[in-house]
């Protein structure tokens, strides 16, 4: 039987998921498994990597069992991944020396006030695009070298690896032989050149990361390592990889400057693509290499980071208790028409694009007597999308020319009502696909055009279809009324962790 399906990996922040795919872009099976998060101090996120590696190769094993015809029928694996996570690990025996720590984790915004204070963030900035915030990896690295008992000497003795999460999950599938990351992943480190897309030696004395302990840095696409036969029962290449905003990007083909996504997963990511040239941002966006194809030229794209999306309404579900899926929040909102006067902002671990404020947490504003728990669902759903609209506004004043369409995927853009108040608030078209889990998709397409099993982006283009549009009908008044009271909330939430009298 030919070998015309991808298998394509999904580890997010939350689950590890995986989807195969046919030769037509249709998945034929899934498998999920949700994974502990570990808050061990206030402000501190980690994860167990080896239940992360654990939880994906289950689900693996599990999506290719469903999908019939075994492993001999997986032409390729992608992968795509949560990014800026990153794990320190033996060399020797492929065991991690500590939990990993999480994208959301801010325990360095200290040692990054200090870096800020010293002037180096423009510096920094300019070679990576990035800001000085401890959402990205250098910092958690450098902590992990200096609080792992005898990790640094044994790092720059060469005994220890870090990576990020395809860097972990490519050493585990490959049984060690490969020690690399993808170039994308590689720009959200704080340590890569945006221009060469190679490490750059300024940075890593800088953050005082020693080059023995990173991986090789690769193109998104092409053969990456090979998945051993013990895993699946044959080996399987690695021909696609990219972290999840650039699968998304990716998977909705938004392959043109100039097109955007956004996606609602735990946080929110706008991206637009601009091309062959990063775009130096003014209004505190981020510029991240989007993908590199083989041989060809470094495309790359404007970012906008929400720390807290989807994840806001976990915390109804898991922290306030008032609904018991994630779901159910849509009809809880649907009870009430608006939110009563309730403002919600969800900065449970900081605030991130365009404000970076590390030190942000939590508000509710405008409670009253007659405030029920539908009006903090809606208030929770509204929220996300005043996040979005901040992206949206700078993304527009860096590109000095409107975003026509965004492109949205994600478990919380099927909310409809969602989808109409993003619309609203963004005065543009939101056009969703049919499916949502675009983010695997594109590792998917990545890894089949390594492959080859797809020739081109127009026969990717011809599979992809369109659940649904929104176009936006709040009267204007009413839109810069809403985002006024937004912003006024925003501000009372910034600082509040920093505040010494509080």
């Amino acid at each position: 039987m030919p070998a015309d399906r991808i298998l394509a990996l999904d580890q997010g922040t939350s689950s590890s998921r995986a989807i195969v795919f046919d030769s037509q872009g249709r998945a034929l099976a899934s498998s999920r498994r949700e994974f502990r998060q570990i808050f061990p101090n206030a402000g501190w996120v980690e994860h167990d990597a080896d239940e992360i590696w654990s939880s994906q190769l289950e689900t693996a094993r599990e999506a290719i069992s469903s999908s019939g015809g075994g492993a001999e029928r997986i032409a390729a694996i992608g992968i795509t991944n949560q990014r800026e996570t990153v794990v320190l690990w033996e060399r020797a025996s492929g065991r991690p020396v500590a939990h990993a720590l999480v994208w959301q984790d801010r325990r360095t915004a200290e040692e990054l006030e200090r870096l800020r204070a010293e002037g180096t963030e423009a510096m920094v900035s300019e070679r990576t695009g990035l800001v000085l915030d401890p959402y990205f990896s250098a910092t958690k690295i450098a902590w992990l070298l200096d609080h792992v008992r005898g990790a640094r000497a044994r790092a720059e003795r060469g005994e220890l690896a870090a990576g990020t999460i395809d860097s972990w999950l490519l050493w585990n599938l490959s049984g060690g032989r490969t020690h690399s990351i993808e170039i994308g992943n590689a720009s959200r480190t704080l340590l890569a050149n945006l221009r060469t897309g190679e490490w750059d030696d300024e940075l890593l004395k800088l953050f005082r990361v020693p080059r023995e302990v990173l991986p090789t840095i690769a193109p998104s696409e092409g053969l990456h390592g090979t998945a051993l036969a013990r895993h699946f029962g044959a080996e399987i290449p690695v021909t696609g990889i990219a972290g999840d905003q650039q699968a998304a990007l990716f998977g909705q083909l938004c392959t043109r400057p100039g097109t955007a996504k956004c996606t609602y997963g735990t946080g929110c990511f706008l991206l637009v693509n601009t091309g062959r040239e990063p775009i130096a941002s003014r209004a505190r966006l981020l510029s991240t290499i989007a993908w590199r194809r083989r041989e060809s030229p470094i495309e790359y794209a404007l970012e906008g980071s929400v720390f807290t999306g989807g994840s806001a309404i976990q915390w109804l579900r898991d922290g306030l208790g008032i609904i018991s899926k994630s779901s159910d929040v849509n009809e809880l909102a649907g009870q009430v028409p608006d939110s009563g006067g309730v403002t919600i902002v969800p900065a449970f671990t900081g605030l991130g694009a365009p404000y970076w404020d590390p030190h942000a947490r939590g508000t509710i504003l405008g409670l009253t007597r007659g405030t029920t728990k539908a009006h903090i669902a809606r208030a929770t759903l509204e929220a996300i999308a005043f996040q979005v609209s901040d992206l949206h506004d700078a993304m527009v004043k860096d590109l000095g020319r409107p975003v026509t369409e965004l492109r949205v995927d994600g478990g919380a853009s099927a909310s409809d009502g969602l989808m109409q108040f993003q619309s609203d608030l963004l005065g543009v078209r939101v056009e969703r696909p049919k499916d949502l889990e675009t983010t695997a998709r594109g590792a998917a397409m990545m890894a089949g055009l390594g492959a080859g099993l797809w020739p081109d982006l127009e026969s990717l283009a011809r599979q992809r279809s369109v659940d649904r549009s929104f176009s936006p009908s709040m009267p204007g008044k009413e839109r810069t009324a809403r985002l006024e009271r937004w912003h006024r909330a925003v501000e009372r939430s910034r600082g509040w962790a920093g505040d010494t009298n509080s």
